[in-house]
């Protein structure tokens, strides 16, 4: 069974049990959902995966619109400035809400100030993935490899603060590694050349990573969950291979603007 398969079947059965709405909420014109990374990422899948059926239950539609860059904020910054009539929706993910105000001297949008939650959508554990044509197979092979790499090793991630970056960042300091980050503007550009040998590894999340894993276009060598995951368990946790206490997750909700009337809000959180 597929994850994709798996979340559509989640929202469906979940989609029974939720009682009737007044469509009267939401009569003029679609819905923007704000993603703050490009197409094809796991952010952008459980987007349009979700939206399908949400806009069925309200009786308008949801359109998804992509704005990368700059760690997420630049889609941040749209969302918080844009009219608060529950016509604008955001991805907010652990980098947007939780690390960019810790990360940056200074944004344009305040997570805190800015932003009234919706719900949480998903939470996701992250992979350690290499270039299947390196000769590596598990995460001795990977550490010895690494640190046989005069120059240090590059690493892809979706941009600058995001959790695959913090989640590498933590790995590089406990492992004692030589690591050069390379931020892309989310992560299926940066799957992208990680699969074409640009770039050689990256921590990638579940969802982003599912298909090209299955196929072998990745050879996955970790997973930073306490113990082995139901969807991947062949891939053995980072604890196991001697990393221990190592976990690493992305979760991501949406936020709609602060001013955002309460009714809309609610509605819209009813339906997620």
């Amino acid at each position: 069974m597929s994850l994709r398969f798996s979340l559509r079947h989640a929202v469906a059965v979940a989609a029974v049990a939720l009682p009737a709405v007044s469509f009267a909420a939401y009569p003029d014109h679609p819905i923007e959902w704000v993603v703050p990374y490009a197409a094809g990422g796991g952010s952008d899948v459980v987007a349009r995966v979700v939206a399908e059926p949400m806009a069925k239950a309200l009786g308008q539609s949801i359109i998804i619109i992509n704005k990368p860059g700059a760690a997420t904020n630049i889609g941040a910054d749209y969302a918080a400035r844009a009219k608060p009539d529950g016509y604008t929706v955001l991805t907010g993910d652990t980098g947007t809400l939780a690390a960019n105000p810790y990360l940056y001297k200074k944004l344009s949008y305040s997570a805190e100030k800015d932003f009234s939650s919706v719900g949480l959508l998903v939470r996701f554990p992250m992979i350690l993935v290499v270039n299947p044509k390196l000769p590596i197979k598990n995460l001795q092979e990977f550490e010895a490899w690494a640190k046989a790499q005069s120059g240090g090793v590059s690493y892809a991630t979706p941009g600058a603060g995001s959790p695959h970056h913090l989640a590498t960042e933590i790995f590089r300091e406990r492992a004692h590694l030589n690591l050069v980050h390379v931020p892309y503007k989310g992560a299926a550009p940066a799957v992208q050349d990680v699969m074409g040998g640009q770039v050689p590894f990256m921590f990638v999340d579940s969802v982003t990573g599912y298909q090209n894993i299955q196929a072998g276009k990745l050879r996955a060598i970790g997973i930073a969950t306490p113990k082995r995951s139901k969807v991947f368990p062949d891939i053995p946790t980072m604890d196991e291979q001697g990393v221990k206490g190592y976990e690493a997750y992305a979760w991501q909700g949406v936020v709609v603007p602060k001013a955002t009337p309460a009714d809309r809000a609610e509605l819209l959180s009813k339906q997620l």
